[in-house]
């Protein structure tokens, strides 16, 4: 949106703020392919996507947001900052949650993707991944360079599992990941600190379809659902945790059959059809006569 840049056409991001003032200093990404959709990799394989990708969201590249200079109109830099306390408690809130997803039957693996052949503050952050990850023992431990991930999240993304990295990185791969799954309309995400967490669709604004009724509300739905379960968690609140699985299993199940088609991936399934579908599968799982049959 031109008319809320700033001159230099940096736009305006409050979410970057909230990320630093509520120290959310995870990013979580998780890439699901759902059942019942035409997606864009043939592999039949890829029917077996489930990762989760954790971005480190307050430091990296980003670190220079509204600090970047410009020397003489012909030098601009902008300073990537890499530390050992937010490195850390990325790498262990990663290995926690690959060992939930253990629990529930996932490889229970994290890897660490970084460019450390080629940037110092890299090779730290490496290096400190290992340090953390020797803590895990139940866990397995891997890394890869960032554009090796970039062409195996194309090849063989069903091999993967958490994957953790900086923020810039992140930003870009979890756009990669969002289209895998169909598009940044299907994809959810959560910015984690250790006392707030903010949720929401990867997605931006759309001004260009505004009005049309085109919108998909998948992300959203999911988002809240991610909300929800770490309510739960956090609270040690089971209510919360089955609300929060009631909305992704209603979401699967709403576009199981296979007849309900995002307009971003083809079909004529807007924010109505798509709402009525989860809200109509919500609403069948919450009677009394689907309660007394789970």
């Amino acid at each position: 949106m031109p008319d809320v840049r700033y001159p230099d056409g940096t736009e305006i991001s409050p979410q970057l703020d909230l990320r630093v003032e509520l120290d959310l200093y995870a990013g979580i990404r998780p890439v699901r392919l759902l059942p019942g959709l035409d997606l864009p990799l043939a592999d039949p394989r890829s029917k077996e996507i489930d990762l989760v990708l954790v971005r480190e969201s307050t430091e990296g590249l980003f670190a220079s947001h509204g600090k970047g200079k410009i020397e003489n109109d012909s030098t601009a830099t902008d300073t990537m900052v890499i530390t050992r306390k937010a490195s850390e408690r990325l790498f262990d809130y990663a290995f926690q949650l690959a060992r939930r997803r253990k629990e529930k039957g996932r490889p229970g693996r994290v890897t660490c993707v970084d460019k450390a052949n080629v940037f110092t503050s890299f090779a730290f952050f490496r290096k400190v991944f290992g340090e953390r990850a020797a803590r895990y023992e139940d866990i397995e431990a891997d890394c890869s360079y960032v554009d090796a991930m970039a062409l195996n999240l194309v090849r063989q993304p069903w091999r993967f599992d958490v994957l953790v990295t900086e923020n810039m990185f992140g930003d870009i791969l979890s756009d990669l990941g969002a289209s895998l799954m169909g598009g940044m309309g299907m994809a959810p995400s959560a910015d984690i600190g250790d006392d707030h967490a903010v949720f929401q669709p990867c997605h931006g604004s759309a001004p260009d379809i505004a009005g049309s009724g085109k919108a998909n509300p998948t992300a959203m739905f999911l988002s809240a659902a991610m909300m929800l379960e770490w309510l739960g968690e956090t609270r040690e609140n089971a209510d919360c945790i089955r609300g929060g699985e009631l909305i992704r299993d209603s979401v699967d199940q709403a576009f199981a059959a296979g007849g309900l088609v995002p307009t971003e991936l083809g079909g004529d399934a807007g924010l109505e059809r798509i709402t009525d579908a989860v809200m109509g599968a919500l609403g069948a799982a919450t009677t009394p006569s689907a309660a007394l049959s789970a």
